[in-house]
């Protein structure tokens, strides 16, 4: 999951692995698999760092939670 800023200001969590693509058109948009558009402030570029820092964490095991064991 990764936040991003609504336009209105607003934080949204959005699961990362949902991505279809990213758009500069001016406004940065956000495409979800399911059809869904968002619409924030962060450059291309910062939402592309977050989905690799996510995923990365993910490889890692950094979100692994040992008490549902």
């Amino acid at each position: 999951m990764i936040e991003v800023t609504r336009i209105n200001g607003r934080k949204i969590t959005i699961n990362a692995e949902l991505i279809l693509y990213i758009e500069e058109t001016p406004d940065i948009v956000i495409t979800l698999t399911n059809g869904i558009k968002i619409i924030v402030k962060e450059e291309v570029n910062t939402i592309i760092n977050m989905v690799i820092d996510y995923k990365r964490k993910m490889h890692q095991g950094a979100f692994y939670d040992e008490s549902n064991e």
